[in-house]
């Protein structure tokens, strides 16, 4: 199973699942002229109302999860992402949505295979299968096992000085692989700051939605598990 942390995940598991009418007024018809016969009239038809979403006591829409799947290898990207452009994820989840500004320079490889991951479906309807209240939120793995990945690795090794503060999305890994290593699992940490050592590959940051990550990292147990559903609907590639 990948863990963020030997020591951590080792008691814990980096084994990375958005969150509800006045009836309208009919303006009253005018006379019809005099003499003249009224028009006939039909009755009116009626809409049913909109049923609203439920919400979960975590204030996330209310959704089954979907059923762990065995993960389709897939492959390996060849060619690096056009640097020129700004890359980002946005990710979709039944708790809303936030978004991840991709760190080209810190995690070129990850970043390459997250892409092509999200424009493969990839993602699609998966979990975050770890929450670990207070320290990251993570997913990206079809099987919600914590152990399945894509068929491949890349490697971004990390600088020394890599910290992994709120907001930092890093790639997960098993303590065996060596440091930046990462296939399809990613976590967001929700720490302050997670004292994590400079072992994960750094992929990116939170732009946008960050308060759904916060959110989300409110929905786990002592044993890290989620306490309810919390679905990756979709992940979107934008560049610009």
């Amino acid at each position: 199973m990948n863990r963020v942390i030997p020591a951590l995940i080792v008691t814990l598991s980096v084994a990375l699942a958005g969150c509800g009418g006045d009836d309208e007024l009919k303006a009253p018809e005018s006379n019809p002229p005099i003499d003249s016969a009224p028009a006939e009239t039909t009755p009116a038809e009626t809409t049913p109302a909109e049923t609203k979403p439920q919400k979960t006591a975590g204030g996330c829409e209310a959704v089954e999860a979907p059923a762990p799947r065995e993960p389709e290898p897939q492959k390996k990207p060849s060619e690096p992402l056009d640097a020129s452009k700004t890359w980002s994820l946005v990710v979709k989840t039944n708790c809303g949505d936030f978004t991840v500004g991709l760190d080209l320079e810190a995690g070129p490889k990850n970043s390459a295979s997250l892409v092509a991951l999200a424009e493969a479906g990839y993602f699609d309807d998966t979990v975050f299968h770890r929450i670990a209240p207070g320290f990251v939120i993570q997913g990206g793995d079809p099987s919600a096992t914590g152990s399945g990945a894509p068929g491949y690795k890349v490697v971004d090794t990390p600088p020394s000085d890599a910290r992994y503060t709120k907001g930092v999305v890093a790639m997960a890994k098993a303590p065996n692989e060596p440091p930046g290593a990462g296939g399809s699992q990613f976590y967001v940490v929700t720490a302050e700051d997670s004292n994590l050592p400079p072992e994960y590959a750094v992929v990116g940051k939170i732009t946008e939605g960050l308060s759904v990550v916060e959110k989300i990292g409110k929905l786990g147990n002592a044993s890290e598990q989620p306490t309810e559903p919390v679905v990756i609907e979709t992940i979107k590639v934008t560049s610009s």
